[in-house]
């Protein structure tokens, strides 16, 4: 059997059990990925245009299915091959080769993730001797989701206290509040209830709090319920409105297809679901507060909260130092290492598919050096940073300060933001180019 058809479920961790299945189902898959995703925004190896065979922006595969009339008990062989260019040439060659004359690499995927696209296995168990974030950090949660940016979060602090205000109001109707904030009733949350919620809440502005919305994008939120459907109850028990460290982590950087992966933050407030590009953040927070009854045994006695690492983890990390650094330290090491040039590049293939793996180190002065740097990071993400008051860059106004359509346009150091002389000079092209989870913060803003 044959099929064109999109080419997600190659290695897309989600269709991990439809690879298995196929797996036991048939004998050889030969598999040509034809690429061409512009969501993904893939281009050649050699970083030449790609293009799609269809006038569609996901890409494409020809699965070729075999079952044989006396076919082996075990696992399908997979074939893989890649076609890249653009589209004409892809006709071209599509229309002079089959499947006798393609050049073939053979793999039989395993578990977990049963992909279907190779990896290089040669650094497979080097990797896998780091430490999975979620078994680390055990306590995680989604980002929240308000189903209701609008109206649940905004810029202004004041904007937000007064919309929330007159949800209170007795005299405001349902039907005028509605309408004046566009809301609609879903299956989850119903205005009429929400109104009642927070009349009975005498604590009511206390729930008027910061988020990460997106990176470096840190607007105002009413964290409650009341305006959102998923708030989280870990945010809420051990984040919002406490003193704590965040880390954000993505899980499929395969979504993104970033140069490098990027799928990291850092926040000491509740991080929305949706801060990168294709969605899905998990936090982790450093410190578990006592009020939720979570049981977690730990070296550490603290009457108020207790750090968020394994027991496990903090014993191999004693075993390798001598000592056990301070859950900061611990923290800013972990956040280094996942900013590491190296360790992206190296592991790239595995980054894409699941949670990212820490590696522990048996050298003290590296361990240290490696929490310095990402102390200095965590400051700088979260604009907290004595270096921030050092600017690199300077400002010229020529015009009105408009952003103008097709603009910014960045070249030579210099980002111009209309044709009128505004521009911002001095940016370095690494600045310009820093990615955060699809995202290019300097262009975004703008």
């Amino acid at each position: 059997m044959a099929f064109v058809t999109n080419h997600g479920y190659l290695d897309n961790p989600t269709f991990r059990g439809m690879r298995q299945s196929l797996m036991k189902t048939f004998d050889d898959i030969y598999v040509l990925d034809l690429h061409g995703n512009s969501k993904k925004k893939e281009s050649c190896p050699d970083g030449s245009k790609d293009e799609n065979v269809f006038d569609i922006q996901q890409g494409v595969a020809v699965g070729i299915f075999v079952k044989h009339p006396n076919g082996k008990k075990g696992k399908a062989t997979i074939h893989y091959a890649n076609l890249w260019g653009v589209r004409d040439s892809k006709y071209k060659w599509l229309e002079e080769n089959d499947i006798t004359t393609t050049q073939w690499n053979t793999s039989q995927p395993q578990s977990e993730f049963y992909l279907f696209v190779p990896q290089n296995n040669d650094l497979r168990s080097e990797y896998e001797q780091g430490w999975k974030i979620t078994e680390a950090m055990p306590i995680n949660v989604n980002g929240f989701m308000t189903h209701r940016d609008h109206f649940a979060i905004d810029f202004e602090k004041e904007k937000l206290h007064q919309r929330i205000e007159e949800m209170r109001d007795e005299n405001i109707s349902d039907g005028k509040y509605t309408k004046k904030y566009n809301l609609k009733d879903s299956s989850d949350w119903k205005l009429n209830e929400a109104r009642k919620a927070i009349r009975r809440d005498a604590q009511w502005q206390n729930k008027l709090i910061s988020c990460l919305y997106r990176p470096f994008d840190r607007r105002s939120c009413y964290f409650s319920t009341v305006t959102m459907d998923r708030p989280r109850r870990e945010l809420i028990n051990h984040v919002a409105g406490k003193d704590n460290l965040c880390l954000g982590l993505g899980r499929q950087g395969i979504a993104v297809n970033d140069p490098i992966w990027s799928l990291i933050s850092v926040s000491t407030k509740p991080i929305d679901s949706n801060i990168f590009r294709r969605g899905g953040i998990n936090v982790f927070p450093l410190y578990i507060y006592p009020e939720t009854n979570i049981s977690q045994p730990s070296v550490f006695d603290k009457k108020q909260r207790n750090p968020n690492f394994s027991q496990d983890f903090l014993d191999d990390i004693t075993k390798k130092l001598g000592y056990l650094p301070t859950p900061e330290t611990i923290f800013y090491y972990i956040y280094a290492v996942l900013h590491s040039p190296t360790y992206r590049d190296r592991y790239a293939e595995f980054l894409k598919i699941d949670f990212p793996r820490v590696p522990l180190t048996s050298n003290d002065s590296l361990f240290r050096q490696l929490a310095d740097y990402g102390e200095q990071l965590v400051q700088l993400h979260l604009m907290t940073s004595p270096k921030l008051d050092n600017l690199i860059t300077e400002f010229v106004e020529e015009g009105d300060r408009t952003v103008a359509p097709g603009h910014p346009k960045y070249k030579d150091g210099v980002v111009h933001i209309n044709n009128k002389g505004d521009k911002f000079k001095g940016v370095p092209e690494e600045v310009w180019n820093f990615y955060v989870g699809g995202y290019q913060p300097c262009q975004k803003w703008l």
